[in-house]
């Protein structure tokens, strides 16, 4: 029954959202999910009050979506780590790629030149220092597909907006990290959540000429 009145708003093209919704997916949990329209002119009052509702009750930021998903629903499938030293580490990195990811990733496809440069070299090593992270697991967790997991999966979409924007290859210049993407897609939750990332580098455009940005 606690399933029961999920609600999650959001914009399709938001990697926050992705991750609550391959949480649910993956916990097994029905819900309603309400797109918004017109996200950048104007927001619902419901999206301005919260995101996303379980039973009446609002909760904010994906991060505490998450942990909240685990522990309301804790017969079903873990999201995160049992250890204690595991489950930090597992907000550090989080916590990490999100601050990188903000900047440097508005920076690949708005800015041009030199910045545009730093900016793909600063991504790319950021990348390289989660692949000493995750090794040659499978997935951050071990053979488990976790926290950190579902919290990195959702950007991946835009990496194809990245290469075409800066000229390289996320494949070539960090493969194991490809493999680990790769092997996340097979998964229906994330399949399910990640939109084509050919219609994330058609929407970049359309934000980009609507900024005036050429």
């Amino acid at each position: 029954m606690e399933d029961e009145g999920v609600v999650l708003l959001g914009f399709w093209s938001s990697p926050y959202v992705m991750r609550v919704k391959i949480a649910l997916e993956e916990k097994g949990i029905q819900f309603l999910y309400k797109e918004e329209e017109n996200i950048f002119h104007s927001k619902s009052p419901l999206l301005l009050q919260a995101n996303p509702i379980h039973n009446g009750k609002p909760i904010c930021e994906s991060l505490n979506i998450l942990e909240y998903i685990d522990e309301v629903w804790k017969d079903k499938f873990t999201i995160l780590p049992h250890h204690p030293y595991e489950k930090a580490k597992s907000r550090f990195w989080i916590h990490f790629f999100d601050k990188m990811i903000f900047d440097i990733g508005r920076r690949m496809w708005a800015s041009e030149g030199e910045d545009q440069e730093a900016a793909k070299l600063e991504f790319l090593k950021s990348l390289k220092l989660l692949e000493e992270e995750l090794g040659d697991k499978p997935y951050f967790g071990g053979d488990q597909f976790g926290l950190l997991d579902i919290a990195l999966i959702p950007f991946s979409c835009r990496f194809y907006t990245y290469e075409m924007f800066c000229k390289f290859s996320v494949e070539k210049s960090c493969p194991k990290f490809m493999k680990w993407v790769n092997k996340c897609n097979e998964r229906g939750s994330v399949s399910k959540a990640l939109p084509n990332p050919y219609k994330v580098y058609d929407f970049v455009l359309e934000v980009k000429k609507m900024l005036g940005i050429e």
